[in-house]
């Protein structure tokens, strides 16, 4: 596996990169809070490669659903999924992750 990065400076960022890629009409995706980043790896492949882009910062999450307002560059817990023209994060938490941890190994 071959895993690239891209570093934001907030989590804000992360969500507004993660909106603008997400496809039409979803707007619910899970991100990974897991020893002190917040994450999501995605595919550069299409063809079932092992190339991925990171995209992470250092920060910390509370909460199981977040809504995101693009428009307003801010998130909040809540406590379900319930508007249309709001995206979604479900935060996700493993106890182990062994790909995120090879990828942050490789970031220290």
């Amino acid at each position: 596996m071959h895993v690239e990065y891209e570093e934001f400076s907030s989590i804000q960022d992360i969500f507004s990169y993660m909106a603008a890629v997400m496809p039409p009409m979803k707007n619910t995706m899970p991100i990974n809070y897991y020893k002190g980043y917040v994450f999501a790896f995605i595919p550069l492949t299409h063809n079932g490669g092992d190339v991925y882009l990171m995209i992470y910062t250092k920060a910390t999450l509370d909460g199981r659903i977040l809504e995101f307002d693009i428009n307003a560059n801010s998130y909040r817990k809540v406590a379900a999924i319930e508007r249309a023209d709001k995206t979604y994060f479900i935060v996700i938490s493993p106890k182990r992750n062994t790909i995120a941890d090879e990828a942050i190994q490789k970031l220290g």
